[in-house]
């Protein structure tokens, strides 16, 4: 049976799979994320001046995870240009969990047993499965995949030593991270200027709308990862995170009317195992 820490990731992976599902049907990636990007850092503003500060200890961690965030951004809309960077991106969230571990292991000399060991392998595997399902990915895709994969790892691991530097200030350490989530609109500005990223607001106000709701959304789910890094092995709690892609799938088949192959739901049942396995 899950812990009370893994069924709230759990909750986590799913609001993951929403949000990622509600900007489904958005053209313009870099536009959506510059929205949600605004909506993430407005709650962030409003969060820094009503709790207290972090300890002085996290500080460095919550600099260098802004900046991991703000380049993971980038890569995943650059990824969303290319079409099979699109298919490859599966990739990117199935190998993260293996490569926190790795991470944790050498920066925080953190252990897991053989059963959690299994656990994280069967949904990085399970993961990997359903991304290359039926399809060819090229060099180029797998490269930009992995760096993908490798900036969530980078991210994942800088917040949990931050915010076990906080003292148990998991929100603080969390908005004022979040803040420099107003450097996507400047970059924005800065490479289309601003009437594009105003014009939406008349022209595609619904767009625009949804892009913000999943901004909120969004810093839910990893406010809630951000926690359970407090307490629990970092590579199960990016693991359980991960299984967001089969709620992705369900979503994507009970929403969406998507057809999905039997060696998809297989390889669904697997990150399901793996997912146990990190619950016992």
């Amino acid at each position: 049976m899950l812990s009370y820490t893994g069924g709230i990731v759990l909750l986590a992976a799913m609001l993951h799979a929403s949000w990622n599902a509600m900007l489904h049907g958005n053209r313009d990636r870099f536009l959506s994320m510059t929205w949600m990007s605004v909506a993430i850092a407005a709650v962030a503003t409003f969060v820094v001046l009503s709790v207290p500060a972090p300890p002085r200890a996290a500080w460095p961690c919550i600099a260098a995870s802004g900046l991991v965030h703000c380049i993971y951004n980038v890569s995943l809309v650059r990824s969303y240009r290319r079409g099979d960077l699109a298919l490859a991106y599966p990739i990117a969230r199935g190998s993260s969990p293996l490569l926190v571990t790795i991470g944790a292991a050498i920066f925080t000399h953190e252990t897991i047993g053989p059963l959690r060991a299994a656990g994280i392998a069967m949904i990085s595997g399970g993961i990997v499965a359903i991304a290359l399902e039926g399809r060819r990915v090229s060099r180029t895709g797998a490269l930009a995949a992995l760096f993908t994969g490798a900036t969530i790892a980078v991210y994942t691991v800088i917040d949990g030593i931050g915010v076990r530097a906080s003292n148990g200030q998991a929100l603080a350490y969390t908005a004022w991270m979040f803040l420099f989530y107003w450097l996507m609109p400047l970059l924005f500005v800065a490479v289309r200027g601003v009437a594009p990223l105003w014009q939406p607001l008349r022209a595609e106000p619904l767009s625009v709308m949804t892009s913000l709701a999943g901004g909120l959304v969004s810093i839910a789910a990893y406010g809630i990862v951000i926690w359970a890094l407090q307490s629990d092995a970092m590579g199960a709690v990016s693991a359980l995170r991960e299984t967001s892609v089969v709620f992705a799938v369900l979503i994507g088949r009970m929403f969406l009317r998507e057809t999905v192959s039997a060696m998809r739901w297989l390889a669904c049942v697997v990150v399901a195992a793996g997912a146990v396995c990190l619950g016992l």
